[in-house]
């Protein structure tokens, strides 16, 4: 992938697998999230990108979730600027989301789906 279309809203090492050092992130999806963040006008600040399957969070899990198909991340994000980012997110194609805006470690889950998940799904964590 030629990670400089993205420069420099969004570089391949804050979406490395922070288990493996893997990156594999979809054209697909980083093209809607960069549209995204034009329009949201504001840095987005990735804390979780692509994972490899053997990423102690996804080897627990009984299937593979979707970051590890490279078709989402998750942005650190609250309140106001989560409500206003995840608008935006929607008209941009974003099918999958996840919301965490509880305590602390609060972010938005933003995905396109593949590898047979239900899509569109939104979630809670």
């Amino acid at each position: 992938m030629d990670w400089a279309k993205y420069a420099p809203y969004f570089t391949e090492a804050e979406f490395r697998c922070r288990h493996t050092g893997k990156c594999a992130m979809k054209p697909e999806f980083m093209d809607k999230l960069l549209a995204i963040r034009l329009e949201y006008g504001k840095p987005l600040k990735i804390s979780s990108g692509y994972r490899d399957r053997t990423h102690p969070i996804e080897a627990v899990k009984r299937s593979t979730g979707e970051h590890t198909l490279g078709t989402c991340c998750d942005v650190a994000v609250q309140g106001e600027d989560a409500v206003r980012l995840l608008e935006i997110a929607l008209r941009h194609g974003i099918t999958r989301v996840g919301v965490q805006q509880k305590g602390e470690g609060r972010f938005l889950h933003l995905g396109i789906g593949g590898g047979g998940l239900p899509n569109p799904a939104i979630w809670n964590y």
